[in-house]
């Protein structure tokens, strides 16, 4: 067998989406996974949709996934240019061998392939005219992924539009040739043009590449193919919101893909180890970012401290929670409490916020829970001398003091939790209660329970 060569080639007329994502990865793992080589090509001919940001957000993101490419932009290599607006004389090499051996003519302005077989014409009630069909053999294709697939090309189809630009079936088949394609790993929904594809192989005399037709990827909720304009769809997003590389690739690939076990958590080297055509589903695959979230939860998690708040610490300072000069000490000890319950980086200005800034929101809901089974500032009121006095705040002398406390009022500690981390924080949920007035620090509880309480409720004491 000859050594692996596989192209990812996208269109840079939208943003890096998960399907495109997945694509690029599918065929970046079985590269990886077989010793080959792993080809970008920009398919660049739409003039009209093409930008250069969609462009540079497509690299970045295949960058940031961890995806290198081993020949393409930015990389070069023997097979290029790895631009399709560079590759026009090519093109007109190939298109002339085409018209050479009598399979194009021109029609309406633009340049059509000539099917092979006999022709009829027959009554199209979409277009409510005769049309011209051809009987064409059927072309047998042994995909990797869906098996044996029949299908017969019945009309001619257009190779170069009528603004002399060529057309998408043309060039893909080209640049496979010349660019010594061995596998072609694409969508189910390029499964059509596959038959168009090995119609053209076969003219040119070239024996066609090995197909994987993997499977879509369904959008969240409801019926349908994921689209870039979905919820959760681009990659920029996951980015941008502090997800991990590592969480988003990991999940990507199990995303139509199956090692053959339970696992949902696997380090890069192990999904290329497993990584082949056997494990790819047929069916369909539905996106789920609960699931994606709860993946990146358990990569953060992993992470060293340091390693935590380099990650955290812009996304806090964007938020506007944390300033420029925080103290590092103060914060990589808030960070190790909250942690823990992170699931991206994006939702720690709401998880731990309330740490560096005193006008914090106070959960209405959560107020009135604690209010209905007791009186939130008559406890704090009891507890407020002993923070005060206490020699030294840490969590087990707190812990020591609020139960000797408690025991003498004949109440479990406990009691004094609700009411204590409500005042402190505005919230009824969080990291353990007695680390985080520790991290806190005397002060700054003592300052806040007093504003809770009041000063109305202080001198009645």
């Amino acid at each position: 067998m000859s050594k692996v060569r596989v192209r990812f080639a996208p269109s840079p007329t939208g943003f890096f989406h998960i399907g495109s994502a997945r694509t690029a990865l599918f065929n970046w793992l079985y590269a990886r996974h077989t010793g080959g080589t792993f080809v970008l090509r920009i398919e660049d001919t739409d003039k009209e949709r093409n930008t250069e940001e969609a462009l540079q957000v497509l690299l970045e993101g295949m960058k940031w996934m961890g995806m290198d490419w081993d020949e393409g932009p930015d990389v070069g290599g023997d097979y290029g240019p790895y631009f399709q607006s560079q590759r026009k004389p090519i093109y007109d090499e190939y298109l002339k061998k085409l018209s050479d051996a009598g399979r194009t003519y021109e029609k309406d302005g633009a340049i059509w392939f000539k099917l092979e077989g006999e022709r009829y014409s027959t009554y199209d009630d979409y277009l409510k005219t005769e049309i011209e069909k051809v009987k064409a053999m059927p072309v047998v294709i042994e995909d990797e992924v869906r098996g044996r697939v029949e299908r017969a090309e019945e009309k001619d189809f257009v190779l170069v539009r009528k603004d002399g630009s060529p057309g998408f079936h043309l060039v893909n088949v080209i640049d496979d040739i010349t660019m010594g394609i061995t596998h072609v790993i694409r969508g189910e929904d390029h499964l059509s043009n596959t038959s168009k594809h090995v119609e053209l192989y076969n003219a040119f005399g070239v024996m066609p590449p090995k197909f994987a037709h993997i499977p879509l990827i369904l959008k969240e909720e409801g019926s349908g193919k994921m689209s870039k304009r979905d919820k959760g769809a681009l990659i920029e997003e996951y980015e941008a919101r502090g997800f991990l590389a590592v969480a988003v690739r990991n999940y990507i690939s199990l995303l139509g893909w199956n090692p053959k076990d339970e696992r949902e958590k696997m380090n890069i080297d192990e999904i290329i180890e497993l990584f082949d055509f056997p494990g790819i589903n047929k069916g369909n695959s539905r996106f789920d970012e609960k699931k994606l979230s709860a993946l990146n939860a358990e990569y953060l998690r992993e992470l060293n401290i340091e390693s935590f708040t380099f990650l955290a610490r812009p996304l806090l300072n964007e938020a506007g929670v944390v300033s420029e000069n925080a103290d590092e000490n103060y914060l990589q000890a808030v960070l190790t409490l909250c942690q823990p319950k992170a699931r991206s980086l994006d939702t720690l200005s709401e998880l731990c916020g309330y740490f560096f800034v005193d006008d914090y929101a106070m959960d209405e809901k959560t107020g009135a829970k604690i209010a209905k089974k007791t009186d939130p500032k008559e406890l704090l009121g009891e507890v407020l001398p002993i923070l005060e006095s206490i020699k030294s705040f840490d969590a087990d002398s707190l812990k020591s003091a609020l139960e000797t406390h408690a025991e003498s009022k004949d109440q479990k500690v406990f009691a004094y939790f609700p009411a204590l981390r409500y005042a402190t924080s505005g919230q009824g949920g969080g990291p353990d209660l007695l680390p985080m007035l520790a991290v806190m620090g005397r002060e700054r509880v003592v300052a806040r329970i007093k504003r809770f309480i009041g000063q109305s409720f202080l001198s009645q004491k």
